[in-house]
């Protein structure tokens, strides 16, 4: 895979240096609730700071706003990552999506945000698939380098399309199969096993869109489509009752995909395997989570779920990659070039 040229090798010194970086948090009461991203992006930042970069200005987008609406103005944003970088260098610009240049590429707009700037470090690689002001318009204006987080998302995410380690597994659910045809007819023709729950599960089920033949559960845990507080029961995937969903995946498919896991050497995680929100569905979703986390092989997690999946279990930390893509990283696995990625030179 082409990596672009890295921050490492930027002169920094005595510059003002936009970082695009990727501060789309949740927020809750006006106060961020999970600062992941913010903390993924402070090791781009430090290093232009400790080579000495006069001023860093860091943009990035929050929300999906129309226009100007101060529910997702950056303040609390700006307070979290000023907080845990305590350095009076950085500043953290208002939301680029208050401007409708951003989401549209436009010039003007990237120029306002490179003016006064010497050099552009995009970080965002959960942005990298938009062709945005903020991630294609101020590399064409100003020299042009990849942080360190985006680097690491295109080598580990790479490494599922190259000569991966097998046997190599695949793990998809969520509701939508739609959304995973590209990425798993790109990734899924290389695999050794390519296990499916979640609603996913039952329109494979219905009508295969595949090339390959996917793993589908045995049983599921069920209940009354029309009552969902009813009681459960488990019942064999292929005989679901009338009237009833299938929330979660079975004890006897969580051993079997925690088997087919466990002998892996490399493994993809993207989608969870029900309605792990509900207690009551959650534990096929945590016991994928948990196999991958006993895989003592390269293990990936991506996808906003998955990766909520596996902090919930407890066992992000046993994870070899936690993507922070989202969009951008079902894109790169799905073999598109990502445009904010394509914008930046090679070494």
């Amino acid at each position: 895979m082409r990596l672009p040229r890295s921050v490492e090798t930027a002169a920094v010194d005595a510059r003002t240096v936009l970082v695009r970086s990727d501060l789309n948090v949740p927020l809750e009461d006006g106060r961020v609730a999970d600062d992941t991203r913010i903390r993924a992006s402070l090791p781009t930042i430090r290093l232009l700071l400790d080579r000495g970069a006069r001023q860093v200005r860091v943009c990035s987008h929050l929300g999906r706003p129309k226009g100007r609406d101060e529910k997702y103005a950056m303040a609390p944003v700006r307070s979290r990552l000023l907080e845990l970088l305590g350095d009076g260098r950085v500043t953290v610009l208002e939301n680029t999506r208050f401007d409708e240049g951003e989401t549209k590429n436009d010039e003007r707009f990237a120029r306002e945000l490179a003016d006064g700037c010497d050099l552009f470090v995009n970080d965002a690689f959960g942005s990298a698939h938009r062709a945005h002001a903020s991630t294609v318009g101020v590399a064409r204006l100003l020299p042009a380098y990849a942080g360190l987080l985006l680097l690491e998302e295109l080598r580990n995410l790479g490494r599922l399309l190259g000569d991966v380690e097998r046997p190599f597994a695949i793990v998809s659910g969520g509701a939508k199969v739609e959304d995973k045809i590209g990425v798993l007819e790109n990734l899924g023709s290389r695999a050794d096993d390519v296990l499916i729950g979640g609603k996913m599960a039952e329109d494979v089920r219905a009508e295969n869109p595949f090339s390959f033949e996917a793993v589908l559960p045995k049983d599921v845990v069920a209940a009354s489509a029309f009552d969902a507080e009813a009681e459960t029961q488990v019942t064999p995937f292929e005989a679901l009752p009338d009237g009833w969903l299938g929330l979660d995946i079975g004890p006897e498919t969580r051993a079997d995909f925690a088997r087919r896991i466990g002998g892996a050497r490399t493994v993809f995680w993207n989608g969870p395997m029900g309605v792990f929100e509900w207690p009551r569905f959650a534990e096929g979703t945590f016991a994928v989570a948990r196999a991958l986390a006993a895989n003592g092989g390269f293990t990936v997690v991506g996808g906003g779920d998955s990766v909520r999946a596996v902090h919930d279990a407890g066992v992000a930390d046993r994870i070899s990659w936690i993507s922070t893509g989202g969009g951008a990283s079902l894109e790169l696995l799905e073999g598109k070039e990502l445009p904010g990625v394509a914008a930046i030179p090679d070494e």
